[in-house]
C-alpha cells in the first residue's frame, strides 16, 4: 500500500476513535510502531487535531473538532456547496463556530481555474440575501447540543417589560429573517414557547436531562396547525394586494376581483389574533378587516393610542 494511501486511511481511522495508541495503529496497518508515530506526527501537520497524552497508559486522543477525512467532489457539487455557505454570509452568528470564508477559500482553491471563474462570476450576480442584522446570538451551538442530548437549559430571557429567567428544553433552533429562533418546552406551566435566540442574555446547562418527544420538523407541523380556528375576512386595494402577496401565510388566500381589488376570506388560529392585527394595522388604509371582531376592535384602539400619543 503506497504512503498516500495509508495517510488517507489513517485519517479515516482517527476519526472513528477516541483514544489510540502508536502501537494500535502499528498493528492496523501493520507498520512498526516508529513509522506509526512519524504518520501521526503528519496527520498533526496536515491540521488533524491529535493531542498526545504521556505516562504508562497515554497514548493519542483526537480533539472534539476533529478533522474530516479528504472528499472528492464533481464541479457541479462543489459549486452546490459553495453557495449553500453563501446564503449564511448575511448572518451575524453561526452555530459551531462555522468559518464560511476559510471554507470558500478551500473550495475555490481546489477547483480548476475555469470552475473559478464560473464561482467568481455567479457570485456577482447571484446572492441569497437577508437583512443584515447587528445583534449576536452567541448560544446557539450550546442550544443545539442541548436540543440533541435532551437537556434542560436555564435561561435569563429579555421579554417585553422585563428580563426573566425561565428552565426550557429547547427543540431546535431555525434561521429566518436573518434572525435565530428557538422553540422550547417552558416546564414552569408545560408549554411551548418561541424564543428569540439574540433575546437571551445568559444561558446555563442544568444537566438535567427531559425527554420530550418532538423533534424540529414536528414543531414547524403544529405551528402551523390551527387549533382554534377563527374566520379572517379582509378587503383589499390594489395596494393591499400587493403587500399581502409578499406574505406566504396569506398570498395562497387572496382573491382578485374584477376592479382589481380583492379580498381575504381564510381561517386563522385564535393565538394568531395580536399577531394578525399589528400586521393589518401596518397596512393602514390598503385594508380593511370585517372579520373577526377582536381584530377590528384591536385595530381601532392601536389606531386611538397613536392618535392619542402625538397629541
Amino acid at each position: 500500500m503506497s504512503k498516500a494511501k495509508q495517510i488517507f486511511d489513517l485519517i479515516m481511522y482517527v476519526n472513528t476513535k477516541r483514544n489510540f495508541t502508536a502501537q494500535d495503529v502499528a498493528y492496523e496497518f501493520n507498520i512498526s510502531v516508529r513509522t506509526a508515530h512519524r504518520y501521526l506526527m503528519e496527520l498533526s501537520e496536515l491540521g488533524v487535531p491529535l493531542y498526545t497524552e504521556q505516562g504508562r497508559s497515554g497514548g493519542y486522543r483526537v480533539l472534539k473538532n476533529r478533522i474530516l477525512p479528504p472528499v472528492i467532489f464533481d464541479e457541479n457539487e462543489a459549486l452546490a456547496i459553495f453557495f449553500a455557505f453563501q446564503s449564511l454570509k448575511y448572518y451575524k452568528s453561526l452555530p459551531f463556530d462555522a468559518n464560511i470564508n476559510s471554507a470558500s477559500r478551500k473550495l475555490l482553491a481546489i477547483a480548476p481555474e475555469d470552475a473559478r471563474n464560473k464561482i467568481n462570476r455567479l457570485e456577482s450576480v447571484l446572492s441569497f440575501w437577508n437583512p443584515e442584522r447587528t445583534v449576536a446570538s452567541p448560544f446557539l451551538k450550546d442550544i443545539i447540543e442541548a436540543s440533541i442530548e435532551d437537556n434542560i437549559l436555564i435561561i435569563k430571557y429579555r421579554s417585553k417589560s422585563t428580563d426573566k429567567t425561565r428552565e426550557i428544553k429547547p427543540i431546535g433552533t431555525y434561521a429566518y429573517d436573518g434572525l435565530w429562533y428557538m422553540p422550547a418546552l417552558d416546564t414552569e406551566n408545560n408549554r411551548i414557547k418561541l424564543f428569540r435566540v439574540d433575546r437571551i442574555l445568559s444561558l446555563e446547562n442544568s444537566n438535567k436531562v427531559l425527554n420530550f418527544e418532538m423533534n424540529l420538523a414536528d414543531w414547524f407541523n403544529s405551528y402551523n396547525a390551527i387549533k382554534t380556528p377563527i374566520r379572517l375576512y379582509v378587503t383589499l386595494t390594489r395596494e393591499g394586494i400587493r403587500q399581502c402577496q409578499s406574505k406566504s401565510w396569506l398570498q395562497p388566500h387572496i382573491v382578485i376581483t374584477e376592479t382589481e381589488n380583492g379580498y381575504i376570506d381564510t381561517l386563522i388560529d385564535e393565538s394568531e389574533i395580536e399577531f394578525v392585527s399589528n400586521y393589518f394595522f401596518q397596512l393602514g388604509t390598503c385594508a380593511k378587516v370585517l372579520e373577526p371582531k377582536e381584530i377590528v376592535d384591536n385595530i381601532k384602539k392601536k389606531a386611538h393610542d397613536i392618535v392619542n400619543h402625538y397629541l
